[in-house]
């Protein structure tokens, strides 16, 4: 399991933010369409129907951010605080309008500006047409079946985004 932008490659299978476990929120892009997974909000997209995908919230890192992630850590390990993972939120958008899918963010600290920004650009060149949509996610799920070990460094996170967007 690996998490390259926004997505989460797990042996094959890739989803938009982290894994969902249980009955945890979550979106699966399958060859067949778009997944919603988790307690309130099952359902399938075929990728005919959707027209756009985009993401709004996805923490961003920065200095300020990283300063309240440190401040958020402190408070929940030496006050007791809630242990809410962070979360974001995937639109779907159809003939019928637009839809908003949680899911929770992979990257605890945030998502750097270039990962994010690209993998943006992702969701939009899966939305193209089937021969895209196609060799794209064949390509991200070749990649994690192949992947041994954990996620790869910033550097290559963005090589690898890079190349999928162009695919």
């Amino acid at each position: 399991m690996a998490m390259v932008g926004l997505f989460w490659i797990a042996e094959g299978d890739v989803y938009v933010g982290a894994k969902p476990s249980g009955l945890a929120a979550g979106v699966r892009l399958t060859p067949e369409g778009v997944l919603a997974l988790g307690d309130g909000q099952s359902r399938v997209w075929p990728w005919e129907d959707v027209q756009a995908l985009r993401v709004e919230n996805a923490p961003v890192k920065s200095l300020k951010r990283h300063v309240g992630t440190l401040v958020d850590m402190a408070l929940t390990v030496g006050l007791g605080g809630g242990d809410e993972a962070p979360t974001m939120t995937l639109w779907v958008t159809d003939a019928d309008g637009d839809t908003d899918l949680m899911v929770y963010t992979a990257a605890a600290s945030g998502y750097s500006q270039t990962e994010y920004d690209l993998s943006r650009e992702l969701l939009t060149r899966l939305t193209e047409g089937a021969g895209t949509l196609l060799t794209t996610l064949a390509a991200m799920a070749e990649w994690g079946r192949a992947r041994e070990g954990g996620s790869p460094r910033a550097a290559e996170r963005e090589g690898l985004l890079r190349e999928w967007v162009a695919a």
